[in-house]
């Protein structure tokens, strides 16, 4: 025990003494926390069009159904299915040697209606000087100029006559009525046709231009008459010209409502008018476009989206639908100044195009907006700011005389739902 106590006694002594030299000590400070690192984007004013992307159906600017006009057997198809052919070109063949007699009949009878009618001139010829010397009665005279007159109207009827069996003739070639592309042949050789038949033989279509019919509500009329009345530029050569605001077909799709593929080449048109008449059960209206088609891409039938402008802004200043921050049903923008200091800043928004919040009002040209690293700012802190470049900055720089691209908007509640989902 002695032992014990001999040994703890030391020890004891030396943890005191470190105790106390612990406590003499002072605490080092703490480093300070570094400024958070943000994003920014300047704000860059750019022409903004908004438009909407409407569903529509192609239909050919010109179809024909071709039908005899006279009847016979089919003996020959003179074109290929599916085809372009020439307006006038011929497609079928009906068996002509009915016609051609009747044609050589009617021929035959104008002759021999020539002939009397000869004669007859004739004869009120000679009784003419005849009747000036009360050689002859003039009733006499009176008859024989009766038969010429008469005989000359059974020659205007007679040449009548072979003119239309020449016609019956010419129609036994049936002929396209239009430029375009043909369909598939309805009947076949042999078959035998009709002028009354209610089945065509073919069905022509011009699609080296098309419509595209779409339907807007009638609320958002009023809005396409004002963007048609502000005018757009003028047509690419080759393009649909004309007047109308420029619309463009953005691609094809097998069923109504789905996207399907994109078109191979942009394909522009114009509105040649809406509709008068509003669709009760839908509230819309019929808007009418005229497409180009020159690589016959749009097919008659065809579901395609047409992006249809609505309004134009010149100037206008946009930030990503990321860098608006929304407290109390209100948005607002966090801005840093000259001094790397974060302030919030209350915005009006208008609609998003293309991922983008239009700003209506609140901030200015070449402000610097938060577009990452919005959820660590506070009011007035320092931050460390890295600039990027805005959607869309590039784009615009490489044409800064065109206009901006023109998208899809949506309004701020629509916008605001998405991003709540």
């Amino acid at each position: 025990m002695r032992r014990c106590r001999a040994i703890a006694a030391p020890a004891a002594a030396a943890i005191a003494a470190l105790a106390l030299a612990g406590c003499g000590r002072t605490e080092a400070p703490e480093a300070a926390a570094p400024p958070p690192r943000v994003s920014v984007v300047a704000l860059v004013p750019a022409d903004v069009t908004v438009a909407d992307v409407l569903s529509g159906r192609v239909a050919a600017v010109r179809t024909a159904e071709i039908r005899p006009q006279v009847g016979g057997i089919v003996r020959r198809r003179l074109f290929e299915q599916g085809a372009e052919i020439r307006q006038g070109a011929a497609l079928f063949q009906i068996d002509p040697a009915p016609f051609q007699a009747d044609a050589d009949m009617a021929r035959a009878a104008l002759q021999r209606a020539e002939a009397v009618a000869a004669q007859a001139r004739l004869q009120a010829g000679r009784l003419e000087p005849l009747v000036q010397a009360q050689a002859v009665s003039r009733q006499a005279y009176d008859d024989a100029v009766s038969l010429r007159d008469q005989a000359l109207a059974e020659v205007a009827q007679a040449r009548a006559t072979l003119a239309r069996r020449e016609l019956d003739l010419r129609f036994a070639t049936v002929t396209a009525p239009i430029a375009g592309r043909v369909e598939q042949a309805l009947v076949t050789e042999g078959a035998l046709v009709a002028s009354t038949d209610a089945s065509p033989m073919a069905r022509i279509q011009q699609i080296d231009q098309v419509y595209v019919d779409v339907r807007q509500p009638a609320s958002a009329l009023e809005a396409l008459r004002t963007a048609a009345a502000a005018g757009t530029p003028p047509p690419r050569p080759g393009r649909a010209g004309g007047e109308g605001l420029a619309v463009q077909i953005l691609g094809t799709g097998g069923r109504a409502g789905q996207g399907g593929g994109t078109a191979p080449a942009a394909l522009e048109g114009r509105v040649l008018f809406s509709g008068i008449s509003v669709d009760a059960g839908t509230g819309d209206v019929l808007v009418r476009i005229l497409v180009d088609n020159p690589r016959r891409q749009l097919l008659p039938g065809l579901f395609v989206q047409a992006r249809v402008p609505r309004a134009t802004y010149s100037g206008a200043l946009s930030v990503p639908q990321q860098a608006v921050v929304r407290a109390g049903g209100r948005a607002s923008l966090w801005v840093v100044d000259d001094a790397q200091r974060a302030h919030a800043v209350p915005v009006a928004l208008g609609e998003m195009v293309q991922g983008s919040y239009r700003i209506a009002e609140g901030v200015q040209a070449g402000q610097r907006v938060v577009v990452e690293g919005t959820e660590r700012l506070s009011e007035g802190l320092v931050v460390e700011a890295r600039e990027v470049p805005a959607p869309g900055v590039a784009a615009q720089g490489a044409s800064a005389s065109a206009s901006a691209s023109m998208a899809t908007a949506w309004s701020p509640a629509q916008a605001a739902l998405a991003a709540d989902r």
